[in-house]
């Protein structure tokens, strides 16, 4: 009987051992996120319900009241606006607003359901539980939208994983 019991002990410590093992190597030091969580973009110091979107290459903000400033600031192609300033108004879930004028790093085609359209993007530092990560961010107006905020792969990317279980009320 106590041949069996030794065996039976360790096989029970090893399954129970097992999925904290597993689960340690899927995160591989990378933070878990969920599939909405609030983002603080430190520029504006405003908080945002944003939506974790794994489809969207690129992070995006509402925008609006789009205006750019400099030399080329008059020219049709968005693209001559590449290094030149833009200034929009942002505002989060709550109709908390702020204005923002930055750099503008590129220039992206985007493909949606609604066609083809070019976007300005600028640097934004997003915050998510004390953790920072600076990206492009791409500015379009998503007022009729619920999310003011989407996250894309560019800010998922090497650092977070999406556990779609998860909620925002479990940080």
């Amino acid at each position: 009987m106590k041949k069996l019991a030794i065996p039976a002990i360790l096989f029970a410590a090893i399954c129970t051992a097992m999925p904290s093992i597993a689960s340690a190597k899927i995160q591989d030091g990378k933070s878990i996120v969920g599939q909405v969580e609030t983002i603080l973009v430190h520029e504006l110091d405003l908080d945002y319900k944003a939506r974790i979107d794994t489809g969207a290459k690129t992070t995006s903000i509402h925008a609006v009241d789009i205006k750019v400033t400099g030399e080329d600031s008059e020219s049709d192609d968005m693209r001559d606006h590449l290094g030149e300033t833009v200034e929009f108004t942002t505002f989060n879930e709550k109709g908390e607003e702020a204005r923002y004028k930055g750099k503008i790093v590129k220039v992206s085609k985007i493909r949606n359901a609604q066609g083809v359209e070019r976007r300005y993007a600028v640097k934004m530092d997003l915050g998510w539980n004390g953790e920072h990560k600076t990206v492009a961010v791409n500015l379009r107006d998503r007022s009729k939208l619920d999310y003011k905020l989407l996250i894309g792969r560019n800010w998922l990317e090497g650092n977070y994983l999406v556990d779609v279980e998860k909620s925002d009320d479990d940080d």
